[in-house]
């Protein structure tokens, strides 16, 4: 039998929120894929609409992000790194927030200075639209718009993935 302390009830407490953190952000997992993205339309931190069939002609890197995800915060300026490495050579991130409230997303995007397009997902229509189940999830798109890597979770490690991506889709 379990006796409740303190002490137990704040183990009882860090393992449930561990718990927690896994089941909301899921496993690191990463696939190819060849499929048609989905287009959508949603407004910009600048204000404007921006519609993803736009950027055709160009490699996407669109990433998935919540402010209340730490994996999403932490791999926002690596992505910026990416963003700024390899835009010259037809290469653009794109984040889509996917909360309700977006208000400490544009804080975070201010705070970092993060200068790729993010965009407001407010009603989940996009992260529904591309079945979005883990935080982040990032999905990398070739110049023809199709859909050809997907990649769920964040850890330290992972940009050297997204290079390899991006370069091999670059050359295509």
């Amino acid at each position: 039998m379990l006796m409740k302390t303190k002490r137990s009830g704040h183990y009882l407490s860090a393992l449930m929120s561990v718990f927690m953190w896994v089941l909301l952000t899921g496993p690191v997992i990463a696939q190819d894929m060849n499929e048609p993205a989905p287009d959508f339309t949603l407004k910009s931190y600048s204000g404007k609409n921006l519609k993803l069939s736009e950027f055709r002609g160009e490699v996407i890197l669109l990433n998935f992000w919540a402010s209340w995800c730490g994996p999403c915060r932490q791999e926002m300026p690596l992505l910026q790194e990416l963003h700024n490495k390899y835009k010259g050579f037809g290469f653009t991130v794109m984040g889509v927030n996917v909360e309700e409230n977006s208000s400490k997303a544009k804080g975070i995007v201010k705070s970092s200075r993060l200068s790729f397009p993010i965009l407001f997902d407010t009603q989940n229509k996009v992260s529904k639209l591309y079945q979005i189940a883990a935080m982040p999830s990032t999905v990398i798109i070739d110049r023809n718009g199709n859909m050809r890597y997907l990649h769920k979770g964040y850890k330290p490690g992972d940009l050297a993935a997204y290079k390899k991506w991006v370069k091999q889709l670059i050359r295509e």
